[in-house]
């Protein structure tokens, strides 16, 4: 195993646990949401303005294809990613997918601050925030299910990872 998908909802904590990862096992950490920015040439906010939803994540699959070939790699992906195209199947085939659950009252609170940077919920006042969010997990499960691990990403303490890692590895 030289790959591990970080997947969840936006604000779950893939991007602090995948740095973590990636320096206690000696890997490099690569944010997808920063990686398909670096190849579309905008911010992901922008790409949605002009392009669209369906642009983005045509760009987005295409880049987690690519990632996908690149070796002793954390890769923390964004929210929607494993909803797309074939995406689960990309990831599951190329490394550990570890789905990083948490309550959609937690995802709110560490959202409200940085709306303006996230396009799907931009445009979300504070109280509609937590049920969107719920929405969307609702919707979103099925996918995220599908990660050969689950863990709590309120609770896990990051030293719980890397033997998790380790197990499934020598499992797989």
């Amino acid at each position: 195993m030289e790959r591990v998908f970080l997947i969840g909802y936006m604000g779950c904590g893939k991007s602090t646990i995948g740095r973590y990862i990636a320096k206690d096992m000696g890997w490099r950490f690569i944010d997808m949401d920063d990686y398909v920015e670096s190849r579309i040439g905008c911010t992901i906010s922008q790409y949605f303005a002009t392009k669209g939803e369906q642009a983005f994540r045509e760009a987005e699959a295409e880049t987690l294809k690519s990632l996908s070939e690149e070796k002793n790699v954390v890769v923390a992906t964004g929210g929607g990613s494993p909803c797309h195209f074939d995406n689960m199947d990309v990831m599951r085939a190329a490394g550990l997918t570890i789905y990083i659950k948490v309550e959609p009252s937690v995802l709110a609170k560490r959202l409200k601050g940085a709306k303006a940077q996230r396009p799907i919920i931009a445009q979300k006042s504070d109280d509609e925030l937590e049920a969107f969010i719920a929405g969307q997990l609702e919707t979103r499960e099925p996918f995220y299910s599908r990660a050969e691990m689950s863990v709590d990403g309120e609770r896990l303490p990051f030293s719980a990872y890397k033997p998790f890692i380790e197990t499934f590895a020598a499992m797989k």
